[in-house]
């Protein structure tokens, strides 16, 4: 599976692929049906899941080499990803080396189909709130 592929499947559970997200190592950025942004990387032994609000995107134009004019434009290509200042609504993990006995970077050497697995679970504790008891007076 592509990132193009996983795109689709995404599109058929009504969730958005958004660029900036890359395959090796793992980490992608996909927008939810509430307009939030997920963001799952897979680095270390840890698989992790932040939402962040809309606003947390921001683009990035990366300099030309040399940014003469002459030759090459003044600016190069723009990237969107996350604010350095964004702070997560909400963040649920899987901790590798507890439920797999994984030792360095297995996550990080994670193919986007066994890393997909992953995604779709973390993303169902996501969306899904925490319960929280409320004492009655």
């Amino acid at each position: 599976m592509n990132l193009p592929a996983f795109a689709d499947l995404l599109a058929s559970r009504g969730l958005r692929l958004l660029p900036g997200s890359h395959a090796v190592p793992v980490e992608l950025l996909v927008q939810l049906p509430d307009a939030t942004i997920a963001r799952f990387t897979a680095r270390g032994t840890t698989l992790r899941m932040s939402r962040f609000s809309p606003d947390a995107l921001t683009a990035i134009t990366i300099a030309a080499e040399c940014g003469c004019g002459d030759h090459h434009p003044q600016t190069g290509p723009t990237r969107v990803t996350l604010s350095r200042y964004a702070v997560p609504l909400d963040e649920r993990t899987i901790d590798g080396e507890l439920l797999f006995g994984w030792q360095a970077h297995e996550a990080g050497l994670l193919r986007l189909p066994d890393a997909a697995t992953h995604f779709f679970t973390l993303l169902d504790q996501v969306q899904t709130p925490d319960r929280v008891l409320v004492g009655v007076a």
